[in-house]
């Protein structure tokens, strides 16, 4: 290949493995809007509970989203080499460590959730509808511990559109079944928010199947409950000095913007309802964003561990480019369906003139975000430094921006949309900072080895 190929190749290549991505991103987006649409139909309390107890889900996502950060770093970059045997060994490590983490919230959420929603809320109304989603849902924390992992390992060695239309399938039953649970469609109980976490386990229950029958026939990378107790103690420890870091950055992240939600739920019900629609309108704004990310760390990581370090920086920048782009499409997306999201839910008016002011901050700080996941989790994972965006965001989030949440909330008394506000500025605090390491190029690195 020629250098006056390589953009046309880069960007057959990226639109390749971004947009299964995207794709994906958007049917999760489509569940949890479904969610929020149809509990907002039943009343806003059911809706006040959903958005808070999925707080619990949004924090085991993020676990995974480290577990696969470190599996991905490390097994793009073997990829690259076509070490498939080390790969697996990868493989096994995290699912070990997913299952262990998922069986913990798994007790929590079925033996223990009144305490996990006292967390989130005073409000008694709405820890009791809260209760009765976490008991059921608890169950597909066990399912998604294998698929999660199995599927993350797939997309590192660019099986990206089996692991798009496998998660697409269960989501997608995941909005049939929530119809048909919550309202009590075809002679069934309506069972309001019990339905919604009834469908989210049988459909992680169907995506976990998919995922055994998968791994029966693939015959490129082999999964074998095997893998679960294989030892290999320079691996392990590659795992844990690269993944670490990355799972503290996810799980620090999480549970700050978790406390964004414990911060909004004492500001009332009124915030908790409009910032669930909020949130379902910046998902989709950044949806390609994040499909960008993921393609990113995936052709870089394959790039490096072939050993071509020019030319894995020169794509580095056309993926920021493309990124910067799409951050804006993300944000003039949020405007053109804004009367939409209006109406998405049955708000008090005190809810829709919250909602209304969010909306428009989401619409700028969409670029903000795009451009520091597709940098961090992206181009600087993709070189295994996972290091510096630990200590990037975890600075950033819990130095800034969650102090001036409270401050601002429990101490300055501000209006509730002077402290979302507020809050939503942590993304362009830390751009600056960012950009500035991606300049140094200290994030790439090669780092297989031989075994």
């Amino acid at each position: 290949m020629t250098k006056t190929d390589r953009p046309s190749s880069f960007y057959q290549d990226m639109f390749r493995l971004a947009l299964p991505i995207v794709f994906q991103n958007l049917v999760t987006t489509a569940v949890s809007s479904a969610d929020v649409v149809m509990l907002g139909w039943v009343s806003q309390t059911a809706l006040s509970a959903g958005s808070l107890a999925s707080q619990i889900m949004f924090i085991l996502n993020l676990v995974y989203s480290g577990i696969a950060s470190g599996i991905g770093m490390l097994a793009a970059q073997y990829w690259g080499r076509k070490d498939t045997r080390t790969i697996e060994n990868i493989m096994g490590i995290g699912m070990r460590i997913s299952i262990l983490i998922s069986f913990v919230f798994f007790v929590l959420a079925c033996f223990f959730p009144r305490l996990l929603m006292r967390i989130f809320t005073s409000e008694p109304e709405v820890i009791g509808t809260g209760v009765r989603y976490l008991r059921i849902v608890g169950v597909s924390y066990l399912f998604m511990s294998v698929s999660q992992v199995y599927l993350c390992t797939m997309r590192s060695i660019e099986r990206v559109f089996f692991a798009a239309v496998t998660n697409a399938c269960a989501l997608g039953l995941n909005i049939v079944f929530n119809a048909v649970l919550i309202f009590g469609l075809f002679g069934l109980p309506r069972m309001g928010i019990a339905g919604v976490a009834l469908a989210t386990a049988i459909a992680r229950c169907v995506e976990f199947i998919i995922c055994m029958w998968d791994a029966w026939r693939f015959q490129t990378l082999r999964f074998r409950f095997s893998l679960l107790f294989e030892r290999n103690k320079l691996l392990f420890q590659d795992f844990l000095k690269y993944s670490l870091p990355a799972f503290g950055n996810e799980v620090s992240w999480g549970v700050a913007f978790s406390t964004y939600s414990v911060i909004m739920g004492h500001l009332g019900s009124d915030m908790v309802a409009a910032n669930a629609v909020a949130v379902v309108a910046k998902n989709l704004g950044t949806v390609i964003c994040f499909g960008i990310a993921s393609a990113g760390a995936i052709l870089l990581g394959k790039t490096i561990g072939a050993g071509d370090l020019a030319l894995a920086k020169e794509d580095a920048s056309r993926f920021c480019k493309i990124t910067f782009l799409s951050g804006i499409a993300g944000g003039a997306l949020i405007f053109l369906l804004r009367p939409l999201f209006m109406d998405m839910a049955d708000l008090t008016a005190v809810s829709r003139g919250y909602l209304s002011i969010m909306l428009y901050i989401n619409m700028y700080s969409v670029l903000g975000q795009a451009m520091n996941t597709t940098v961090i989790c992206g181009v600087f994972r993709s070189g295994g430094d996972s290091r510096w965006g630990f200590i990037c965001d975890f600075v950033d989030m819990w130095f800034f921006a969650v102090p001036l949440g409270f401050i601002s909330a429990f101490v300055l008394k501000l209006s509730p949309m002077w402290v979302f506000f507020l809050i939503y500025l942590d993304e362009f605090v830390k751009l600056p900072f960012v950009y500035q390491h991606y300049k140094s190029d200290k994030w790439l690195k090669n780092i297989t080895r031989d075994f």
